[in-house]
């Protein structure tokens, strides 16, 4: 049995303005093509599917119709959990429309499915709160997933009704660790996916994502590879945004990352799915298979305004940020010469050579040098580096008709 771990595809996200869904049509299309050739029998999604609780029209029409062409009309069923992200009633509302077409959305920690089959082969054999067994098309074991969608402590009290000091961690723990006893022996194929900030207990945990809504305050709702019960052959994380296996589990705990970069702290990171091979009582075999037809994200520093130039010619086709180490603030026209050389350049980010020894120099300032002297050592204070003419005639022009009033 071959199981496709995706997640975080975050539809109708744009990238600092620039509209990305004829993007993520692209990227999702290859996703569908690598679920055909590597013949996979079903597909998880981890989460965060679209970026915004109310996603427009044409991010949900891109969605409603992605899935329908990856299930094969419930030949490949797809299973897809909310994320931080997302709308949790919004994710279940087409849930009966859904169905027909071999898909099955959980919104909450405690959804639970309705038991269905189809004509395809596909069947939920058995379902409560967080579970579902599977009977796939062509294959002769079920596949038990442990489902939770993003799980806040206030939705997990609210739907556990745990604690205040049992807390999060225990909570999940204790739900998975029934479900797994309950249900997943090795006469079945034992999966658990979650959109949750999972690491390893004996390190500190990673900054999330630059710009995704946070899922921890502190460590307050890290939860623990460890706690994911041995019965599971594999676990599918949704949230962080680069693939990555996660230390310390009984079994393999994989984030797959997200299909495309959504932020510049992504910047030349590959972009994967995990393809899952799976047999009762046996390891998992986990494959990362790349990604190719998404946007490059690329950033890169430099303190000559010629070599910036040069490198965003040659990669006119990436999302670039660029920081430029100068000794003197850019000119108006290095700037436009800069913007001139890709269309996809997004930031400019000036960083001076000088600041620290900015702050040092200006603890003091002697009130009895001309005004001009005094903005230049403001600038020079404030930037890191000193006005260039360009800047010093526009101030003096400003002085000037300031002194004529």
């Amino acid at each position: 049995m071959k199981i496709l771990h995706t997640s975080d595809w975050h539809l109708g996200k744009r990238l600092y303005n620039r509209d990305r869904l004829s993007e993520q049509q692209l990227i999702l299309d290859e996703i569908h093509e690598i679920a055909e050739q590597q013949q996979v029998d079903a597909i998880v999604v981890a989460g965060d599917l679209f970026d915004v609780a109310n996603p427009s029209n044409e991010a949900s029409e891109l969605f409603y119709k992605v899935l329908k062409k990856l299930s094969k009309d419930g030949k490949r069923p797809v299973i897809a959990i909310a994320g931080n992200h997302d709308s949790p009633q919004r994710i279940e509302a087409p849930d009966p429309l859904a169905r027909e077409c071999g898909i099955v959305f959980l919104g909450y920690p405690t959804s639970k499915v309705t038991e269905f089959k189809l004509d395809s082969g596909f069947e939920i054999l058995h379902a409560e709160a967080g579970f579902l067994e599977l009977k796939l098309p062509g294959q002769a074991a079920p596949l038990r997933i442990i489902a939770t969608p993003y799980a806040s402590e206030i939705r997990m009290k609210q739907y556990l009704g745990f604690e205040e000091d049992q807390g999060l961690r225990n909570a999940l723990q204790k739900q998975w660790q029934t479900l797994a006893e309950k249900y997943c022996d090795n006469r079945g194929v034992n999966v658990a996916m979650a959109h949750l900030f999972v690491w390893n207990r004996e390190t500190e945990p990673p900054e999330e994502p630059e710009g995704e809504k946070p899922v921890k305050v502190g460590n307050a709702s890290v939860v623990y590879a460890d706690l994911f019960p041995e019965q599971m052959q594999y676990v599918a994380l949704g949230h962080l945004h680069r693939s990555q296996a996660i230390n310390g589990g009984k079994s393999p705990v994989f984030y797959c990352g997200s299909p495309l970069g959504y932020s510049f702290s992504e910047a030349n990171q590959k972009k994967y799915v995990h393809v899952v091979d799976l047999e009762p009582g046996k390891d998992a075999g986990v494959e990362k298979v790349e990604l190719n037809n998404g946007r490059e994200i690329k950033r890169k520093t430099f303190e000559q305004v010629d070599e910036a130039i040069k490198w965003l010619v040659e990669n006119q086709d990436a999302f670039t940020e660029i920081t430029m180490r100068t000794d003197d603030f850019l000119k108006a026209d290095e700037n436009k010469s800069l913007r001139d050389a890709s269309e996809n350049l997004v930031n400019i980010i000036p960083e001076p050579k000088n600041r620290a020894a900015s702050a040092q120099n200006q603890k003091q300032i002697d009130m009895n040098q001309s005004v001009s002297d005094l903005f230049k050592k403001y600038f020079y204070h404030t930037h890191g580096q000193e006005p260039n003419n360009e800047m010093m005639e526009i101030f003096n022009e400003v002085l000037n008709q300031k002194s004529d009033q």
